[in-house]
């Protein structure tokens, strides 16, 4: 069992990581992303909600010497705290994270409370970590993050969708697979579940 301790040795972290079981990601979804971030070394890293994720993925650019992380959180006083904590590992530098509130969109013709994602509209994207916002915010919390970001994600690119073991989660991404054709899925039995969905555009060709 991948735990935060290994995770904190493996990054080389002298500071324990501040992980908070009912809030934080699990270590194995955290796994993912760094061992993806390593090996691939990702410039453009968007996030949907910050945290721990914002940590690890900010470290690993920093080890890559390449990249940057641009997350999107909601709630202003979950932005000042990762902002803090990326201080205090001095990653302050290999990540942005801007406050970003939910607003109505209309996305595949429903309504949703989805981030005002305009600080990103511009970045081309090669991984984007969905961990919000949260479910318990409206049905198929998640389901908005595809359509809003397909264009600017690159071909290759890969979608990481954490707790995707909830029946919701399958959900969504049945209707991504329905609704794109350039999709690659892959789910991982992590604690929570992961969709890894990679952009191939030449799937079809």
């Amino acid at each position: 069992m991948q735990t935060y301790g290994q995770l904190q040795q493996q990054l080389k972290l002298e500071q324990q990581l501040p992980a908070t079981p009912e809030w934080s990601a699990a270590a194995d979804f955290l796994f993912l992303i760094k061992d993806h971030c390593l090996s691939n070394e990702p410039e453009t890293i968007v996030e949907c909600s910050s945290g721990l994720t914002s940590l690890v993925l900010s470290r690993c650019c920093q080890i890559n010497n390449k990249g940057h992380v641009y997350s999107l959180e909601n709630g202003e006083e979950f932005q000042q705290q990762t902002l803090k904590q990326l201080k205090l590992f001095d990653l302050q530098d290999w990540a942005d994270i801007f406050h970003a509130p939910l607003i109505r969109r209309t996305i595949m013709q429903c309504d949703y409370d989805w981030y005002n994602s305009q600080a990103v509209n511009n970045l081309e994207i090669d991984m984007l970590v969905i961990d919000g916002p949260p479910g318990f915010i409206q049905k198929k919390s998640r389901l908005p993050a595809l359509p809003v970001f397909f264009d600017q994600l690159k071909d290759g690119a890969c979608v990481f969708l954490d707790d995707a073991a909830r029946d919701e989660e399958k959900e969504i991404v049945k209707i991504w697979l329905e609704e794109y054709s350039f999709l690659e899925h892959e789910y991982i039995e992590t604690e929570r579940g992961c969709s890894i969905i990679k952009i191939n555009k030449n799937i079809n060709g």
